[in-house]
């Protein structure tokens, strides 16, 4: 039986993609709206290889399996708990050929995988940094919101090195620290070509934003319509919906 493989305070959520299915710890760090929108926002080709940075649980790689036609998918993740669960959902979705969870950190990124050899690289890092907020108290859930273990410029500096040229990096932010993201993804080749705001309410500033980069090429961006999240308290935007596959 699918609990059978269940540790304790863990659950399995259904995805409503191909019937997939993950584990998550809600004592730990459960996957957010964030990573479903950046899976939504992300282009993979057929036969794409793909990695993603700090991938928790492995939402991400999961549910891109789910959306696209790529040939290999790679979560990579420091925490030992967070990827033991990622492959214990990829073994239970029978992903075993498609997706691999690699445990390693960030800042060596391109020295786990060999430079240049991915097409697309994702990554909803953790929002905020030294400056930003209170740190929480649970140490996964702390990794996984401030730059404890890697900053920003650790992720864009890596999926630098780890993109083919032309290969594409997806970003999931929050749109205060826009600046920065633009600073550091001009210093390290990565030309911001696509940027999506998300709205909570159509009345509200946005809160996240969702960014595609392309290495190596030229300074020219084009800014999507907005999305935003809720028509209503508690009723989502048909956008949203689909994103999430209901």
């Amino acid at each position: 039986m699918e609990e059978d493989i269940l540790k304790p305070g863990e659950r399995i959520d259904d995805l409503h993609r191909n019937n997939y299915k993950i584990i998550q710890n809600t004592n730990k760090f459960c996957f957010g709206m964030d990573a479903v929108l950046l899976s939504g926002f992300a282009r993979v080709l057929q036969g794409e290889r793909v990695l993603d940075l700090g991938t928790g649980t492995g939402i991400i790689p999961i549910l891109l399996e789910a959306k696209t036609e790529g040939r290999h998918f790679t979560g990579l993740e420091i925490q030992e708990e967070s990827a033991d669960m990622a492959r214990r959902s990829v073994a239970l979705n029978k992903l075993e050929d498609k997706v691999d969870i690699v445990i390693g950190d960030i800042k060596e990124a391109s020295s786990i995988f060999e430079l240049a050899s991915f097409d697309v690289v994702t990554s909803n890092p953790p929002y905020m940094n030294h400056n930003h907020g209170i740190v929480n108290p649970r140490e996964s859930k702390a990794i996984a919101r401030h730059e404890i273990l890697c900053t920003l410029e650790d992720v864009i500096r890596e999926a630098g090195k780890l993109l083919r040229p032309g290969g594409r990096f997806y970003l999931v932010h929050r749109p205060f620290r826009l600046v920065e993201i633009m600073n550091t993804l001009s210093t390290y080749k990565l030309e911001p070509k696509r940027m999506k705001l998300v709205y909570p309410y159509v009345d509200k500033e946005p809160n996240m934003v969702l960014l595609e980069c392309i290495k190596g090429a030229k300074s020219m961006i084009k800014v999507e319509a907005p999305l935003i999240v809720y028509k209503e308290q508690g009723v989502y935007t048909d956008e949203i919906y689909e994103i999430y596959g209901y």
